[in-house]
């Protein structure tokens, strides 16, 4: 029975080689070939492949990226595939069944595709092996060195890239994490503690413990009771966002205030 499977790199050659190598295996591809991560995201969705032959270093998206925003319903198995070889232990600590480094070698190959045959015949070893691909959305956040660069987000049933620089603040409600505009708010799958690890201070600044500011995009700063601030921001409803007493210190410093 064919096995479900997704190419995405933002390399039309390498997609083509990889095509080609997997065309002796048992992989249905279920939809065109994905160019960058946000296509990778609309696919998975979409289509719910089995396994994913996924490119690490993308533009504005990459692999790890990709993997972090999927929920856990339609996470599929991850290989990752990559000219880098310093991604190595990142890829086996996001816990992915296997990693090919380009150009890709035919009996690595091989032996990864056995694994793939091997887990779909096996409903529980290929529970196991989700479960530790679902491991990388706990780990990865805390793990990975690199900076954001853009936003993530969820905009109805697709996703949204939302450069730094347009952010104005993230903030907590019931559990879920919002990034705001000055104009729009859309959900995202962050956890507020991850993004205040992998944000640039400045100009970004943790207000309280539910949200995260854009020093950038404040209009004004005022005292209020007990030592605290209120950041009024330069979004359109001209937001209020009130700073605990603890963090109001820190802001004081920082701006000598």
């Amino acid at each position: 029975m064919p096995i479900s499977a997704l190419i995405v790199d933002d390399e039309a050659s390498a997609r083509s080689r990889l095509r080609k190598l997997l065309a002796p295996y048992p992989f249905e591809l279920v939809a065109a070939d994905a160019r960058d991560g946000l296509e990778a995201l609309e696919a998975i969705r979409a289509h719910r492949p089995q396994v994913v032959f996924l490119d690490i270093e993308m533009p504005g998206l990459d692999g790890f990226a990709v993997v972090e925003a999927l929920t856990p319903d339609i996470l599929p198995l991850i290989v990752f595939v990559t000219a880098y070889d310093q991604y190595a232990l990142a890829a086996f600590e996001a816990n992915a069944i296997a990693y090919l480094l380009k150009p890709v070698d035919e009996q690595r190959l091989q032996a990864v595709c056995s694994r793939i045959e091997q887990l779909a015949r096996s409903p529980e070893e290929a529970a196991q092996a989700a479960a530790r691909t679902a491991a990388v959305q706990g780990t990865l956040a805390s793990t990975r060195p690199q900076p954001l660069h853009h936003v993530l987000a969820i905009e109805n049933e697709g996703y949204k890239l939302i450069p730094l620089g347009d952010v104005c603040s993230f903030q907590v409600d019931d559990g879920v994490t919002y990034v705001k505009t000055a104009t729009e708010s859309f959900r995202t799958n962050y956890a507020i503690g991850s993004l205040e690890a992998r944000l640039p201070s400045p100009p970004f600044f943790r207000a309280h413990r539910a949200t995260i500011v854009n020093l950038d995009k404040v209009a004004s700063i005022n005292p209020m009771f007990k030592g605290t601030l209120m950041l009024t921001m330069k979004d359109a409803a001209r937001s209020e966002i009130q700073v605990s007493e603890r963090q109001a210190v820190q802001l004081r410093e920082r701006l000598q205030l």
